[in-house]
């Protein structure tokens, strides 16, 4: 009986926590963003775990849990039981005991998540900063460089769609300006990316974006959406 009033308070806490927003595009796949606001002591309950002892840094930490109870959250919304997340060789997270695809981001304050029952999935949240202008020619294309100009919104946007890519990817050795490709588009408050993964063969990718005040958000566009 304990244990039933205990699920009854993590699921009456979960839905009074600060998500931000969870989209789902079919039953099996969605995409959610949360706003950090709780302690860790408060996340690591949510998440049902703590946060591994290498991970010193406290924001770190907050996002590490964070991101686990977001995932969380997905998995519960499509019906589905969590039972935690592992990481590949090249560092890529999965869900132990499930097929679906996921991808995580941090930005602290914010978390997000990414999930879907068949396909690679890549997500990212980053808030703009004036860095990107510097690192720019390392990460940008000619073409990709002169469409951004010194808008560090739109290289933002940029810098997080090749971060989306390289998670779809899911393995190492891509270089961003050359192998992560974004088609140049005319900056929205929200819209739609066409990208090319250039490896072994050349995969096509579709990625939504969304811009706030202090955040950039760019996600896998699924065929359900």
């Amino acid at each position: 009986m304990r244990g039933f009033f205990t699920k009854l308070y993590r699921k009456a806490i979960i839905n009074q926590m600060p998500r931000l927003k969870i989209t789902k595009t079919s039953k099996q796949s969605s995409w959610g963003l949360w706003y950090i606001s709780e302690s860790e002591e408060s996340l690591s309950f949510e998440a049902m775990e703590t946060c591994p002892e290498e991970v010193v840094n406290p924001q770190k930490r907050l996002e590490w849990l964070a991101s686990r109870v977001l995932i969380r959250s997905l998995v519960e919304h499509a019906g589905l039981t969590y039972s935690g997340v592992h990481k590949n060789e090249f560092g890529k997270p999965y869900l132990k005991q499930l097929p679906h695809h996921i991808s995580l981001s941090h930005s602290y304050p914010y978390v997000a998540a990414q999930m879907d029952r068949n396909q690679s999935v890549g997500i990212d949240v980053e808030q703009p900063k004036e860095k990107l202008l510097t690192i720019a020619h390392r990460v940008l294309s000619q073409d990709e460089l002169i469409n951004a100009g010194t808008d560090v919104i739109k290289h933002c946007v940029y810098w997080c769609a090749k971060e989306a890519m390289y998670k779809i990817f899911g393995r190492r050795g891509l270089h961003f300006s050359s192998h992560l490709l974004i088609q140049p588009f005319d900056l929205e408050p929200a819209g739609q990316l066409s990208g090319q993964i250039l490896a072994d063969t050349t995969l096509q990718v579709s990625l939504g974006y969304l811009i706030q005040t202090d955040y950039v958000l760019v996600y896998t566009q699924l065929v359900s959406e």
